[in-house]
């Protein structure tokens, strides 16, 4: 007769045969991988939209005639983070009577600069928003996983304990089914890194965008207020 072999348990044999632990943090692991990918799919989205009407809203503010034409024209932007800063600052600046005297005008544009800055930090924190939680699940997610290993591998121990049988093909099963909680942490957290990284540098291009327009448009209502007449 030739010898059986037995072919090796697959993963899904592993998880469905593993303790509730390892299947507890399996479970968490998995939920965060899928929650960061949502996040990945819809932050790359939204910044791909949010940069691309950026530089459309920038052509258009640029070729606008005053500023009215471009408040008309910034409906078309309802994702540009600039465009909804710059509807701010127009608000604002229309609080203000730019007939006043010219010693005013100071005061002025620090109002504008208090409500660019205001506007900026809320357009710049809705595109943090949930990225914070890939940065967490970079960090956090091999060490749940380390966990489960290390709970599988105490448990394999006190298997050989109870049994007096250390043989490879004893715990070998125990121990495979301990590692795959480590590797299910790692396969949580590279990608989670990645994007948050790429995200990272993707809202930091975005809010210096931000800035350099804000300088700009101070430039241009300084320069109309001071010479006392509306728009650009």
């Amino acid at each position: 007769m030739h010898p059986t072999h037995l072919s090796p348990p697959s993963v899904l044999n592993l998880i469905s045969q593993a303790g509730f632990v390892a299947q507890l943090v399996l479970l968490i692991l998995l939920a965060a991988s899928i929650f960061c990918w949502a996040i990945i799919i819809s932050k790359w989205k939204s910044l791909k939209i949010a940069n691309e009407q950026n530089t459309h809203f920038l052509e258009t503010f640029w070729a606008g005639k005053n500023l009215d034409e471009i408040v008309l024209k910034s409906d078309k932007f309802p994702h540009s983070p600039i465009a909804q800063v710059f509807n701010y600052a127009v608000k604002e600046l229309k609080k203000l009577s730019i007939n006043e005297a010219s010693s005013r005008v100071e005061e002025k544009i620090e109002n504008i600069q208090r409500a660019l800055l205001r506007a900026s930090n809320s357009e710049i924190s809705h595109l943090e928003r949930n990225v914070g939680f890939l940065a967490t699940t970079a960090s956090a997610a091999p060490f749940v996983g380390l966990f489960g290993t290390v709970w599988g591998i105490m448990n394999s121990f006190q298997s050989i304990g109870v049994t007096g049988n250390a043989h490879l093909a004893v715990v070998a099963p125990g121990i495979s089914e301990a590692l795959i909680t480590t590797a299910t942490g790692i396969a949580a957290a590279i990608p989670a890194i990645i994007a948050y990284n790429f995200f990272l540098n993707q809202i930091k291009k975005i809010a210096l965008d931000i800035d350099c327009f804000t300088q700009d448009f101070i430039n241009i209502i300084h320069r109309s207020l001071t010479q006392g007449r509306k728009g650009l």
